[in-house]
């Protein structure tokens, strides 16, 4: 893991956890936990947090389902470049510790 500061790797976290709901790697807490290893309560406050950097990411609930079964899709990436992230993930993993996606 590289040493950062908490202000990059809290945008680096955002901008990952971005790319895995669109990616469709991990949508849900539990798909993003088991994807970084992160506790429940971080993937929680960076799902909220993404709307800081202006991507609308929404929660769709699962037809016929209850209790929050779903998952979340970003809609829009705001002022960030989908294509940036992509081409620095692994830059991003690296700064962040978190194991390439599956």
């Amino acid at each position: 893991m590289m040493d950062i500061s908490k202000t990059r790797s809290s945008f680096y976290r955002r901008l990952y956890v971005a790319w895995l709901i669109d990616s469709g790697t991990a949508s849900s807490v539990p798909a993003l936990m088991a994807a970084t290893g992160m506790p429940r309560r971080t993937a929680q406050d960076t799902l909220a947090a993404l709307a800081e950097l202006d991507i609308d990411c929404q929660f769709e609930q699962a037809d016929g389902e209850r209790h929050n079964e779903g998952r979340y899709r970003i809609r829009d990436w705001g002022a960030i470049d989908r294509a940036w992230v992509e081409r620095h993930l692994e830059r991003l993993q690296q700064a962040l510790g978190y194991p390439a996606p599956r």
